[in-house]
């Protein structure tokens, strides 16, 4: 008895001791392995960015994919530089110059939809970097085209290549904090500016001497650059969380950390429980950009425009009497005005960083729709070649901030899951307003200019009522995860 006594005591006691040991150790499993409670501390992407903060990544990544828009824009703007030119060379009539716009925006409609859905499926890098090789290629093909049917169908091809390169905005969006994102994303106009001059200056000085063809093959360099430049941008760590890749996004935001030399939040990343999606107007963004770009080339080469101090060569019609006069070329005094006018992209820039932080996205669309009506409706206005200039910088300045809070609207309204896709779907439907445009600037100008420039100027009216009907403002929202 006393035997089973002692063992019963022993027993109770193993037993008390080991309840204690639980107790010190609560956290921990038989095999000793550490596992997660409710206690731990976690913190989202969203969180991380905002931690991090802005630093010298947030300025190489300014700087890099900033200068994808020099590529879209000068391939954009190269369709009115060359169109004289072309027009000239193969005898083309109105309607086929126009169709070459047309078919430019057609291939980045169709690729735009496909782009974001593979840049949501499979990540934005790969899709930004594709983008850039495809139209780098295609461009580079266009310059060698032995007709007007293989020029039309490489200017598609490049077009598709450009919707690629797009989604760059999400894969940049996505890295910036929200209180910065109102500040660098308008600041992004200085590169299209500047692919705008180049592609201009590029006509101004190789277009004389050498030819279109040479000016094509120039203008593709700063596509091989950014290829590149390209391997220094990580891959959205937004994505990668969506995608269940949570390490990849944990050693992607410590790079950026200790980049900026600042340390990510305690704990474990998690992905954010969100639930929200949303659309955003974008036909009227593209519609009335590209009709201002067109419309300005369309007037100054077939001398158009109503100018009371005209000189000589003003005098030359497209159409005359005898038939049409398929070779007009731009003139310095052509290209020094395009020039200015590609100055108004980034000339009202702090006034659009104004808007956007003081009274918030929609109604800053709203201001900037009425105003651009305005400005479509004055380029009518019979005045000197120096006011012509002005009305074209000012209202280049419009449809540039509009176009630039769209995109910044659009980039903030979607959850991450489906912000490339739905920023695909934004851009393609807009580009039908793009392959309008040509149309109405190139075709229906020859007949009438203030018909032709009419339709810009009551689109933009509309838009700007049906604004309100968007959903809810996004100034100062943390981007969203899921859907």
């Amino acid at each position: 008895m006393r035997m089973n006594d002692h063992m019963k005591t022993q027993l109770v006691s193993a037993i008390h001791l080991q309840e204690v040991e639980l107790q010190e150790k609560p956290a921990e499993d038989q095999q000793g392995t550490r596992v997660c409670s409710d206690a731990d501390p976690t913190f989202t992407v969203e969180d991380a960015v905002e931690t991090i903060g802005f630093g010298r990544f947030h300025i190489l990544l300014f700087l890099i994919m900033g200068s994808s828009n020099i590529v879209e824009a000068m391939e954009i703007m190269l369709l009115a530089i060359v169109s004289p030119e072309i027009r000239c060379e193969w005898r083309l009539d109105d309607w086929q110059v126009a169709l070459v716009s047309t078919m430019v925006f057609l291939g980045f409609m169709v690729c735009g939809v496909l782009s974001g859905y593979v840049a949501d499926r499979y990540g934005r890098w790969k899709v930004v970097f594709g983008g850039f090789v495809w139209s780098a290629y295609f461009s580079l093909l266009t310059s060698f085209a032995p007709s007007y049917g293989w020029f039309i169908f490489l200017r598609s091809m490049v077009g598709c290549g450009v919707a690629g390169v797009s989604q760059g905005f999400v894969l940049k969006t996505e890295f910036i904090p929200a209180k910065y994102r109102a500040y660098l994303l308008p600041l992004a106009s200085i590169f299209w500016m500047m692919g705008s001059m180049l592609i201009i200056i590029l006509g101004m000085t190789v277009v004389p001497t050498l030819g279109w063809r040479w000016m094509i093959r120039i203008s593709v360099a700063p596509s091989i650059i950014l290829i590149f430049l390209f391997k220094f941008i990580p891959e959205s760590a937004r994505y990668n969380v969506s995608a269940g890749n949570v390490q990849a996004a944990v050693k992607t935001l410590q790079w950026i950390a200790k980049m900026n030399r600042v340390s990510l939040p305690p704990g474990r990343l998690v992905e954010a429980a969100e639930n929200e999606v949303v659309g955003g107007f974008w036909f009227v963004a593209s519609f009335v950009y590209y009709g201002s770009v067109l419309s300005s080339s369309e007037l100054l080469e077939k001398n158009l425009l109503c100018v009371t101090d005209a000189d000589g060569d003003h005098q030359v019609k497209h159409r005359q009497e005898g038939g049409l006069c398929y070779c007009i070329p731009f003139g310095i005094s052509d290209y020094q005005t395009l020039l200015i006018s590609c100055l108004g992209e980034v000339a009202l820039i702090p006034l659009n960083i104004c808007l956007l932080n003081v009274v918030g996205r929609r109604k800053t669309l709203t201001v900037l729709q009425l105003l651009s009506a305005i400005l479509f409706m004055m380029v009518n206005i019979c005045t000197t070649m120096f006011g012509f200039t002005v009305l074209l910088f000012l209202l280049r300045s419009l449809v540039s901030m509009n176009f630039n809070v769209i995109y910044i609207y659009t980039a903030e309204v979607y959850p991450t899951v489906a912000r490339s896709l739905g920023m695909g779907f934004c851009t393609s439907f807009s580009r039908i307003g793009g392959m309008i445009a040509p149309f109405m600037a190139q075709v229906l100008m020859s007949q009438s200019v203030i018909l032709a420039l009419s339709p810009f100027a009551v689109t933009c009216v509309i838009c700007a009522a049906l604004n309100f009907l968007l959903p809810f403002e996004t100034k100062g929202r943390a981007l969203l995860q899921n859907s």
